[in-house]
């Protein structure tokens, strides 16, 4: 590195790869694991952190002790170089490492422009690296498996038609080591979570918590879901079904059910809980809570890396976190193909005439939010209306009804332009227009076709 690099280098200041450290104090000892943990980087000693050169001590011995300090401390050799800019500047270049670095018993990870210790569900996920958490055996006794779930689970497998060389005559170890959760006579995480008796018994909080709210504050219900994953989505579907209302169409003396919300996407939503999940992080557990107007359903562990927030409405390939539980519940015929959860989602409540669900990384996890009411800002801001034809809209959803003098006073606009908006709101079937005679004509919500 010359001059001119050591300059643009500092001007850029500190970031994700770059730190300046005016001494070597333990921070930058800290700074090393962290970079040699996430994607290594670049520590200029003899830098405050405004980006001004104080400089360091110029002599060999200073270089020599740097060396070994590092070395013992962290067991790794980085590259050090030296600048002389009126004053010297060491430069140390840590590189990314595939075993985790850890100092004085701590291990260190980098996040932005900042250096802190690593959570351990993280450092578990580091330290096997490359391995899945449903692939990890430990030490089961097949006396905890059901041989009931197993029975269940091959027949949907062989209903699907995704899963013909298995029958219910075959042992439950043949059956599982076939499917990858059973290793040389030892069963996997992934089988006792599967199929377990009581997976809780080794992974307390390996569940899902549906809470009924009316406010943030104010909780209706509470109940857990429990047992190995087949129970659970039973059990949390059961207790959604009794969270939210549905209402009945008779047509042609059949009886339809409408659910507030399509049942199809609630059971998806929660299937994509099970399969993405971070297992590593044992301390949290699924949380749905269900609301008057939405549903919010949080995961423990954000994105796999390779996929992004806004590609899960696109076409998009499959980064799996536990392919062993995605591939039971894909031969199962729970699940259609890898990686497509979040677009039938966003069809099925389209076809209900529901917004689209929203999806967010952060809180911990990744969430995921299900709207029963059409008539929010946000979803109404997604329709191309004019910010007068919005305030309309939240006008009646408050009021039931606006005319068209309101609308007039409401946007301080002349009644030639509240007639024009009013008449594409009815044409685009978000208003009805309602009353006889003159005085008598008004305009209220209707059901909306999502597809505007």
């Amino acid at each position: 590195m010359n001059e001119t690099e050591l300059k643009k280098l500092i001007a850029s200041g500190e970031t994700e790869v770059i730190e300046f450290k005016e001494i070597p104090n333990e921070s930058f000892f800290k700074t090393i694991s962290a970079f040699t943990n996430t994607k290594g980087g670049t520590i200029l000693i003899g830098v405050d952190k405004k980006g001004y050169i104080k400089g360091v001590d110029p002599s060999a011995k200073f270089l020599e002790d740097l060396t070994n300090r590092i070395v013992n401390k962290l067991l790794i050799y980085p590259e050090i170089d030296v600048i002389e800019i009126d004053k010297r500047v060491i430069i140390v270049t840590v590189p990314y490492s595939s075993n985790p670095v850890s100092y004085e018993g701590h291990y260190f990870e980098r996040v932005g422009n900042t250096t802190r210790e690593m959570s351990q569900s993280k450092l578990k996920a580091l330290l096997y690296k490359g391995e899945s958490w449903d692939s990890l055996t430990g030490d089961f006794s097949m006396e905890e498996i059901d041989q009931d779930t197993v029975k269940t689970f091959i027949s949907l497998a062989v209903e699907s038609k995704r899963l013909t060389s298995l029958s219910l005559k075959d042992h439950v170890g043949v059956i599982l080591s076939k499917i990858g959760l059973m290793v040389e006579g030892k069963l996997t995480n992934g089988a006792i979570l599967l199929f377990g008796k009581n997976p809780q018994k080794y992974f307390i909080n390996l569940s899902v918590r549906i809470g009924r709210f009316k406010t943030e504050t104010t909780i209706i219900d509470d109940k857990w879901a429990t047992g190995n994953l087949f129970k659970q989505f039973e059990k949390t579907e059961n207790i959604l079904k009794q969270s939210i209302c549905v209402k009945y169409e008779i047509n042609d003396f059949h009886r339809k059910d409408v659910w507030d919300y399509p049942i199809s996407a609630l059971r998806e939503v929660v299937l994509n809980a099970f399969i993405h999940r971070d297992y590593f992080n044992i301390a949290n557990f699924i949380l749905i809570k269900v609301y008057d107007d939405h549903i919010w359903f949080h995961n423990p562990g954000g994105l796999i890396e390779g996929i992004t927030i806004s590609e899960l409405k696109e076409q998009h390939g499959s980064f799996l976190r536990n392919p062993l539980i995605a591939k039971v519940f894909y031969l199962a015929g729970l699940i259609e193909q890898y990686g497509s959860g979040t677009l039938r989602m966003v069809e099925w409540m389209r076809e209900a005439g529901l917004p689209e669900p929203e999806y967010e990384e952060g809180k911990g996890g990744f969430s995921a939010y299900f709207y029963k009411d059409i008539y929010t800002e946000d979803n109404l801001k997604r329709m191309d209306l004019s910010d007068r034809q919005i305030k309309a809209i939240l006008y009646v959803k408050e009021r039931g009804k606006i005319t068209n003098k309101q609308y007039q006073e409401l946007s301080n606009v002349s009644k030639p332009t509240a007639t024009r908006d009013l008449s594409e709101l009815v044409g685009r079937e978000l208003f009805k227009l309602k009353g006889k005679g003159k005085r008598d004509i008004h305009y209220t919500l209707s059901e909306p076709k999502m597809s505007q």
